[in-house]
């Protein structure tokens, strides 16, 4: 699956812009705030139905208008299909799969596979624990609907819980029963996550041993560790904490309470690691992530790498373009602040095929085919 055509109307800095892309790797150059980020952003909601810097939709309409509109063709195994996202002030966003309004937004998550790396990233690594178990439920939602329909249903329950929890201290009462009912909730859709997260990492840690080890040259090893917060099961947690959580108002134990450790040499990259460490372990997950929708969804996402190259030297840069160039990649998109070091890095593997857009004003230049 690639993005053919993008047309963007009223997204953050963008009027209007209709722009055609190639089906391997598209390179967007300018200096910094001249919309390069915004314009994978506008891909990025597409996929997610969201922004990928949070900060609710509204705020993504252009300053002045009433909405923002994007629409994308794809090429999928020799035909085209579209994907809409509209918002409008004061409605309920709206988002269209050839034409048809989807029914719920977890209907079309999924459709478009992507993965993003971005400088917003290292807080996987230095960040709280709720980063890192979002990072996880990202890449189960995007091949596991079933996955995806337990993660909402839990945040629900989540929800409630701690609502009542609070009704119960301001009212200076209690009812077992009431809060027995949420407690079931959790219990059955959070055992299934902590299940459906300890085989993910089965499958998903020895992809990211193979990338870390091609980033490093096989000079070190990092190790990912998903950590519950304890072994028994998940009602007894709850029942044992009920006495806490009142003193707290909020559910203190359970899956949304869960981390991963990262370690390098048996040390925490979050407080040991130097920067190189850090965003070599940024890069491993998220190619490892890229790896992994594909093996399990059979569509290449689309990669977006936004900023990636600070602190990377040539060498290793245009070995990463070469890499995700490759037959073992899909349709790319990049975006850098130096046109003279992109095309350096063509110049140096003629071999992949790319589309180079200056961009300035919000505007889209071809520079090279």
């Amino acid at each position: 699956m690639y993005l053919t055509n993008l047309k963007i109307s009223n997204f953050k800095s963008y009027g209007e812009l209709d722009v055609d892309f190639c089906p391997n790797v598209n390179c967007l150059v300018g200096n910094n705030g001249v919309g390069k980020t915004n314009l994978l952003e506008a891909i990025y909601y597409l996929s997610f139905c969201k922004g990928c810097r949070g900060g609710g939709d509204v705020p993504n309409i252009r300053r002045g208008e009433e909405y923002f509109a994007i629409h994308g063709r794809y090429g999928v195994e020799g035909e085209n299909v579209q994907a809409s996202c509209v918002v409008r002030k004061g409605m309920p966003k709206q988002m269209k799969w050839n034409g048809k309004v989807c029914k719920t937004l977890g209907e079309h998550i999924g459709r478009i596979p992507l993965v993003m790396v971005s400088p917003q990233d290292q807080e996987i690594i230095v960040g709280g624990s709720e980063v890192r178990r979002r990072f996880v439920d990202g890449v189960l939602s995007q091949t596991d609907r079933v996955y995806l329909d337990h993660l909402l249903q839990y945040a629900r329950a989540l929800e409630q819980r701690n609502r009542l929890l609070k009704v119960f201290w301001e009212e200076g009462s209690w009812d077992e029963g009431s809060i027995s009912v949420w407690d079931e909730q959790l219990v059955r859709h959070g055992e299934v996550l902590r299940r459906e997260r300890e085989h993910f990492f089965e499958g998903f840690a020895p992809l990211f041993d193979d990338y870390y080890g091609w980033i490093t040259n096989g000079h070190e090893k990092g190790v990912l560790t998903y950590v519950a917060e304890s072994g028994m099961p998940l009602a007894q947690q709850l029942a044992e904490a009920r006495r806490r959580d009142r003193q707290a108002l909020f559910t203190t134990v359970g899956p949304h309470r869960d981390d991963v450790e990262l370690t390098v040499s048996d040390m925490a990259v979050r407080r040991y690691g130097s920067q190189g460490q850090q965003k070599t372990f940024v890069l491993a997950l998220k190619l490892a992530q890229f790896e992994y929708i594909y093996r399990h969804g059979g569509v290449k996402p689309i990669l977006l790498l936004d900023d990636v190259f600070d602190k990377l030297d040539m060498v290793r840069v245009t070995q990463l373009v070469e890499l995700v160039g490759s037959d073992r990649f899909g349709q790319v998109f990049i975006t850098d602040t130096q046109p003279g070091r992109v095309e350096g890095i063509f110049e140096a593997i003629p071999q992949v095929d790319h589309l180079i857009y200056t961009v300035e004003g919000n505007e889209l230049h071809p520079l090279t085919n």
